[in-house]
């Protein structure tokens, strides 16, 4: 497993954690350095051969962003350094958006020797905690701190399992830097190779599939919403097959790209369709609410999209993935049939029962067929309607959001490509063609997220030809320029296209609701809230990161040659910037 050692070379017991990371198959480490994990260093350099390869960061965020964003492109988790209590607290915020995205995260952490008599002074001392997993418990699967060596194999298969065992999570291991540093001197038993690394999906209950796939067939205007599905390979595929076996319409809630958009029966988006539904199935679905209801942000009011009589249906984790600390859990879904079980195991068996229905009662062919022609129908007005919508300022400068995503499609959409994250306020949804699973591997979060995730989308697909293209908010740039340099030290070929409106305009525009309310100022609401006055350049930072960059360009007949010259860098293997300004609204 490792490489050629010298003769004699004495083993430490830091190297059993390389031994595991090796065996369990990371290929990729990312860390921002701290001396408290120097032993496992070290160890990854010398005795590993730098396998896993270790990744730079300028920040612990960046560091967890990668290895989700990674996960959520490939399916397989990534490993993460976080250096003693600090680097731990500088890291919280991306772990805890790893958990509420179910993003298979494998996070190792050291701390200041836990042997009072080894601690260096001052640094150690405010380096150390009692129990540094506290930290995180709250937004982890499972955390430990070996207290010997013995205890490091049991505990990181124990991780290992947790941590991709749907749903999916972050787990959180705690090497003490003594424990690292100190000579092995037994020989340890390590997992042998027939171990298996995590059980097998669960299954649903049968018997209320059978009754859902009833309630399916039976409805008049039956929908399927699906959230996390896409996140295995081939569910994709399932679901295509489930949603054409059935005749029910789809709403894909885009955590991860469940579905082709293009697909006929493919009604995302479209409110007015889901207000006719009377029977809906989600499939492993945690934010149903905002798809169902319109929202008025001012007064923070609903008012639903739904008939009354429509009922709900569940296959998927809820009560088996909340927590009580935060509340990522959402409103409860009312649901009137409900199945624990893996969307991997059940489709299949939903598509089974259903072509045995269907087989028996041939009525049921013709009603599945007379449903796909209103659903094709209504897909095509939608798309029609969006196209012609995106027409609206369509030579305006600053460029409108539509326009960018015309603009970005008309030259990437020959290339095999891949969207990172942001979707440009869901203009690529309406216009662009997510035919393949891994074209999106889900929605941008919040502030901050956005670049780090990108970066590990496009190490994912690094030893690939794919195209992967990151659009790219300002704001959440701003936070950790640094990454630019991980991307261009390690060669990460990423095309960032900057969707730079010079503003946190998700606040802006809560502010300017604000003052619509009370009957304030509404031209003072950028006040602290904009980016500009200087405004940034991102062109010449990404330059000063060792990176390719262009721009500011804000006349929208630019736009599209300077990704064309960006696009030529990335097929080197090298990551580019294109900084376009884009308008507020």
């Amino acid at each position: 497993m490792a490489r050629e050692l010298p003769e004699g070379y004495q083993k430490y017991q830091s190297d059993v954690i390389v031994d595991l990371l090796q065996h369990y198959g990371f290929e990729y480490i990312a860390i921002n350095p701290g001396a408290s994990f120097r032993g496992l260093h070290d160890s990854l350099i010398n005795y590993g051969g730098d396998n896993p390869k270790m990744l730079v960061c300028q920040h612990e965020e960046t560091a967890v962003q990668i290895a989700h964003g990674f996960a959520r492109a490939t399916g397989k988790p990534m490993a993460c350094i976080l250096h003693d209590l600090v680097g731990l607290l500088h890291g919280q915020m991306a772990i805890y958006y790893a958990f509420t995205d179910r993003a298979p995260v494998f996070i190792l952490g050291a701390t200041g020797p836990m042997d009072e008599s080894k601690r260096r002074p001052r640094s150690d001392w405010h380096h150390t905690a009692q129990s540094q997993g506290d930290a995180v418990r709250n937004f982890t699967k499972f955390d430990y701190q070996p207290h010997s060596i013995e205890g490091v194999p049991d505990s990181f298969m124990r991780a290992y399992s947790t941590m991709v065992t749907e749903p999916a999570g972050p787990v959180y291991l705690c090497y003490d830097a003594m424990l690292q540093e100190t000579p092995l001197t037994k020989d340890l038993a390590l997992p042998d190779a027939s171990v298996q690394k995590a059980p097998a999906p669960m299954a649903a209950d049968p018997a209320v599939l059978g009754q859902i796939v009833d309630r399916l067939l039976q409805a008049e205007f039956p929908y399927i919403m699906a959230e996390f599905t896409g996140r295995h390979p081939g569910n994709f595929e399932k679901l295509v097959e489930l949603a054409e076996t059935l005749g029910v319409a789809v709403w894909d809630v885009n955590s991860s790209l469940c579905f082709p958009n293009r697909h006929p029966q493919n009604l995302s988006m479209d409110t007015e369709s889901l207000g006719k539904a009377d029977a809906i199935l989600a499939l492993d679905v945690v934010d149903w609410e905002k798809a169902v209801a319109k929202l008025d942000s001012t007064n923070r009011e609903l008012t639903s999209y739904l008939r009354e009589d429509c009922t709900w249906m569940e296959v998927g984790f809820h009560e088996i993935g909340i927590g009580s600390w935060s509340l990522d859990y959402g409103r409860y879904l009312p649901k009137s049939l409900s199945a624990l079980g893996d969307p991997r195991v059940a489709m299949p068996q939903m598509t089974e029962i259903a072509k045995v229905k269907i087989a028996a009662d041939p009525a049921l062919a013709d009603r599945i067929e007379a449903r796909k022609k209103v659903f094709a129908a209504r897909h095509a007005e939608n798309f029609a309607r969006w196209a012609e919508e995106a027409k609206a300022d369509h030579n305006a400068s600053p460029l409108t959001t539509a326009r960018l995503a015309e603009e970005i499609w008309s030259v990437i959409k020959d290339e095999d490509w891949v969207l990172s994250a942001g979707t440009l306020r869901q203009w690529t949804r309406k216009l662009w063609d997510f035919d393949k699973p891994y074209r999106h591997p889900g929605k941008g979060l919040g502030t901050s997220t956005q670049i780090g995730m990108s970066l590990g989308v496009a190490l994912a697909h690094k030893k690939s030809d794919k195209v992967v293209v990151a659009i790219q908010p300002d704001g959440d740039l701003m936070y950790d320029a640094g990454a630019l340099w991980t991307a261009a030290k390690h060669e990460i070929p990423l095309l960032i296209v900057m969707f730079n409106n010079r503003a946190y305009y998700n606040d802006w525009h809560h502010q300017i609701r604000m003052a619509r309310m009370r009957g304030t100022d509404e031209d003072k609401a950028h006040i602290g809230m904009d980016i500009f006055d200087p405004e940034p350049d991102f062109a010449t930072i990404a330059k000063g990161m060792g990176m390719w960059g262009e721009g500011p360009i804000d006349q929208p007949e630019d736009v599209a040659p300077a990704i064309r010259r960006a696009l030529e860098v990335v097929k080197s293997g090298k990551p580019a910037l294109v900084d376009v300004i884009t308008r507020h609204r």
